[in-house]
């Protein structure tokens, strides 16, 4: 079966709107979700924020913290929960 661009179905493809916390890490024009959770993990592993004894959790920093509703750190399950905050 074929792809097409016009599936409609695959929310991790529709064009979302980051708030402008988020915007400073993924830019602020239009991005697939999949698209800002790959820019998240970009930005995490440059800037070392994975925990080395536990590597499913996220240490925020100034950028995240505001993203993760104000937590130190979460783990990268609630990172996508975080994520859908803001997400327009």
């Amino acid at each position: 079966m074929a792809k097409g661009n016009n599936s409609g179905n695959n929310a991790l493809q529709r064009p979302v709107k980051p708030s402008a916390d988020l915007a400073a890490i993924t830019g602020s024009g239009e991005i697939t979700r999949a698209g800002v959770v790959s820019k998240m993990w970009e930005y995490i592993k440059k800037n070392n924020l994975q925990n080395p004894e536990n590597k499913r959790e996220i240490i925020a920093d100034a950028k995240l913290k505001p993203i993760f509703g104000g937590k130190d750190k979460v783990t990268m399950f609630e990172m996508n929960k975080h994520l859908s905050n803001h997400l327009s």
